[in-house]
């Protein structure tokens, strides 16, 4: 449960580059990839699809895409 003062209104974040800025710094914090969205959650206002885009991508690319160069 949450607490008490969650229903005070959070900030919201809707710049690209302050979402990325603020997800790096919670990065540092977040002990996963989970710990990391509910501490983005818990103290923001987000769009989730942009925090996704964001995020880096957990899955590695399949073996069989060609190799980049």
């Amino acid at each position: 449960m949450r607490p008490a003062d969650s229903l005070l209104p959070r900030p919201a974040l809707t710049s690209p580059s302050l979402l990325a800025a603020t997800v790096h710094s919670l990065s540092d914090r977040a002990a996963s990839r989970q710990d990391l969205w509910r501490l983005l959650t818990d103290s923001y206002t987000v769009d989730l699809d942009a925090v996704a885009a964001v995020l880096p991508r957990q899955e590695p690319e399949p073996v069989w895409l060609p190799a980049k160069r």
